[in-house]
Protein backbone atom coordinates (compact mmCIF):
# COMPACT_ATOMS: atom_id res chain seq x y z
CA UNK A 1 0.00 0.00 0.00
CA UNK A 2 1.55 3.33 -0.92
CA UNK A 3 0.88 6.82 0.37
CA UNK A 4 -0.17 8.19 -3.03
CA UNK A 5 -3.01 5.69 -3.48
CA UNK A 6 -4.17 6.32 0.09
CA UNK A 7 -4.22 10.08 -0.50
CA UNK A 8 -6.30 9.62 -3.67
CA UNK A 9 -8.71 7.30 -1.88
CA UNK A 10 -9.47 9.72 0.96
CA UNK A 11 -9.13 13.20 -0.60
CA UNK A 12 -12.80 13.46 -1.67
CA UNK A 13 -14.03 12.34 1.76
CA UNK A 14 -11.79 14.86 3.50
CA UNK A 15 -12.99 17.74 1.31
CA UNK A 16 -16.63 16.67 1.64
CA UNK A 17 -16.29 17.02 5.42
CA UNK A 18 -14.98 20.59 5.08
CA UNK A 19 -11.49 19.49 6.05
CA UNK A 20 -8.05 19.28 4.51
CA UNK A 21 -5.34 16.66 4.68
CA UNK A 22 -2.37 17.48 6.90
CA UNK A 23 -0.42 14.23 6.74
CA UNK A 24 -0.60 10.55 5.85
CA UNK A 25 2.03 8.20 7.18
CA UNK A 26 2.32 4.49 6.56
CA UNK A 27 4.78 2.47 8.61
CA UNK A 28 6.56 -0.61 7.34
CA UNK A 29 3.99 -2.65 9.32
CA UNK A 30 1.09 -0.92 7.45
CA UNK A 31 0.10 1.22 10.42
CA UNK A 32 -1.69 4.12 8.72
CA UNK A 33 -2.04 7.49 10.44
CA UNK A 34 -4.20 10.07 8.69
CA UNK A 35 -4.14 13.59 10.12
CA UNK A 36 -6.80 16.11 9.07
CA UNK A 37 -7.77 19.65 10.00
CA UNK A 38 -11.01 21.51 9.55
CA UNK A 39 -11.14 24.48 7.17
CA UNK A 40 -13.09 26.36 9.85
CA UNK A 41 -13.58 25.39 13.45
CA UNK A 42 -12.42 22.04 14.74
CA UNK A 43 -12.42 18.46 13.55
CA UNK A 44 -15.24 16.44 15.11
CA UNK A 45 -15.55 12.71 15.71
CA UNK A 46 -17.92 12.37 12.74
CA UNK A 47 -15.21 13.77 10.43
CA UNK A 48 -12.76 11.10 11.56
CA UNK A 49 -15.40 8.37 11.31
CA UNK A 50 -16.29 9.37 7.73
CA UNK A 51 -12.66 9.13 6.59
CA UNK A 52 -12.25 5.86 8.48
CA UNK A 53 -15.32 4.46 6.68
CA UNK A 54 -13.91 5.48 3.27
CA UNK A 55 -10.65 3.72 4.05
CA UNK A 56 -12.38 0.55 5.17
CA UNK A 57 -14.54 0.54 2.03
CA UNK A 58 -11.53 1.20 -0.25
CA UNK A 59 -9.10 -1.41 1.04
CA UNK A 60 -9.80 -5.09 1.63
CA UNK A 61 -8.37 -6.21 4.96
CA UNK A 62 -8.20 -9.78 3.65
CA UNK A 63 -5.73 -8.58 0.99
CA UNK A 64 -3.94 -5.84 2.93
CA UNK A 65 -3.51 -6.14 6.68
CA UNK A 66 -3.37 -2.66 8.19
CA UNK A 67 -4.23 -0.67 11.26
CA UNK A 68 -5.84 2.72 10.83
CA UNK A 69 -5.92 5.87 12.93
CA UNK A 70 -7.67 9.04 11.78
CA UNK A 71 -7.11 12.10 13.96
CA UNK A 72 -7.08 15.86 14.00
CA UNK A 73 -3.88 17.86 14.02
CA UNK A 74 -3.16 18.37 17.71
CA UNK A 75 -2.77 21.75 19.35
CA UNK A 76 0.67 20.70 20.53
CA UNK A 77 1.83 19.71 17.04
CA UNK A 78 3.77 22.03 14.71
CA UNK A 79 2.12 23.12 11.49
CA UNK A 80 3.01 20.92 8.51
CA UNK A 81 1.11 22.40 5.57
CA UNK A 82 0.56 25.94 4.31
CA UNK A 83 -3.21 25.77 4.93
CA UNK A 84 -2.55 25.35 8.66
CA UNK A 85 -0.42 28.50 8.66
CA UNK A 86 -3.08 30.40 6.72
CA UNK A 87 -5.86 29.23 9.03
CA UNK A 88 -3.83 30.50 12.01
CA UNK A 89 -3.31 34.04 10.63
CA UNK A 90 -4.52 36.48 13.28
CA UNK A 91 -3.77 34.16 16.20
CA UNK A 92 -0.86 33.78 18.60
CA UNK A 93 1.71 31.11 17.76
CA UNK A 94 4.87 29.69 19.31
CA UNK A 95 7.70 30.18 16.87
CA UNK A 96 11.09 28.43 16.94
CA UNK A 97 13.77 29.68 14.59
CA UNK A 98 16.91 27.95 13.41
CA UNK A 99 19.67 29.07 15.73
CA UNK A 100 17.52 28.48 18.81
CA UNK A 101 15.51 31.71 19.12
CA UNK A 102 11.96 31.11 20.41
CA UNK A 103 9.08 33.54 20.77
CA UNK A 104 5.35 33.94 21.09
CA UNK A 105 4.00 36.18 18.34
CA UNK A 106 0.89 37.09 16.37
CA UNK A 107 0.90 35.40 12.98
CA UNK A 108 0.22 38.24 10.53
CA UNK A 109 0.60 36.51 7.17
CA UNK A 110 1.62 33.19 5.62
CA UNK A 111 2.30 32.14 2.05
CA UNK A 112 4.48 29.72 0.12
CA UNK A 113 7.53 31.98 0.73
CA UNK A 114 7.29 32.29 4.50
CA UNK A 115 5.51 33.91 7.43
CA UNK A 116 5.21 37.36 8.99
CA UNK A 117 4.82 37.82 12.73
CA UNK A 118 4.35 40.69 15.20
CA UNK A 119 5.69 40.57 18.72
CA UNK A 120 6.65 42.89 21.58
CA UNK A 121 9.79 42.70 23.71
CA UNK A 122 11.26 44.75 26.55
CA UNK A 123 14.45 46.32 25.25
CA UNK A 124 16.93 48.99 26.19
CA UNK A 125 16.09 52.16 24.29
CA UNK A 126 18.66 54.86 23.70
CA UNK A 127 18.05 57.85 25.98
CA UNK A 128 16.07 55.83 28.54
CA UNK A 129 17.34 54.17 31.70
CA UNK A 130 14.43 51.70 31.86
CA UNK A 131 13.72 49.03 29.31
CA UNK A 132 10.69 49.78 27.22
CA UNK A 133 8.29 47.60 25.26
CA UNK A 134 9.20 47.70 21.58
CA UNK A 135 6.95 46.25 18.86
CA UNK A 136 8.50 44.31 15.98
CA UNK A 137 7.12 42.92 12.74
CA UNK A 138 9.37 40.44 11.00
CA UNK A 139 9.19 38.10 8.05
CA UNK A 140 10.89 34.70 7.94
CA UNK A 141 11.27 32.23 5.10
CA UNK A 142 10.18 28.67 5.82
CA UNK A 143 13.87 27.68 5.75
CA UNK A 144 14.56 29.99 8.72
CA UNK A 145 11.81 28.44 10.83
CA UNK A 146 12.19 25.24 12.82
CA UNK A 147 8.56 25.02 13.94
CA UNK A 148 5.35 26.97 14.39
CA UNK A 149 2.53 25.71 16.57
CA UNK A 150 -0.60 27.19 18.11
CA UNK A 151 0.03 29.11 21.33
CA UNK A 152 -2.00 27.60 24.13
CA UNK A 153 -3.02 29.81 27.03
CA UNK A 154 -5.10 28.94 30.07
CA UNK A 155 -6.86 32.14 31.07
Amino acid sequence: MNVISIREAIEAAVVARGCFLVDVTVSKDNDILITIESEEGTVCLEDCEAINDVMLATFDRDVEDFSLTVSSAGLDQPFKVLRQFQKAVGTKVELSLKGGKKMVADLVAADENGISVKYSAKEAVEGSKKKQIVCHEETYTHDQVTSVRPYITFE
